[in-house]
């Protein structure tokens, strides 16, 4: 199964026509931003409160390491 099997079936809200959706992450790159903004979320800093909170919505849509 590639990347994109997985979003032919899904239904997306319509964008004009001029955005341009971004390619899907594959499983290996949300993982590694996932790391990136977990080191992120841990410092005291400006986007740390960012990092936390994008932290938690995409591990919610990303299945675990296996």
């Amino acid at each position: 199964m590639d990347d994109y099997a997985a979003i032919d079936d899904m239904d997306f809200a319509p964008l004009p026509d001029t955005v341009e959706r971004l390619p899907v992450l594959s499983l290996d790159e949300a993982h590694e931003l996932l790391d990136l903004l977990r080191v992120v979320a841990q410092e005291d800093g400006l986007l740390s409160a960012r990092a936390d909170r994008l932290v938690r919505e995409i591990s919610a849509r990303v299945p675990s390491q296996g």
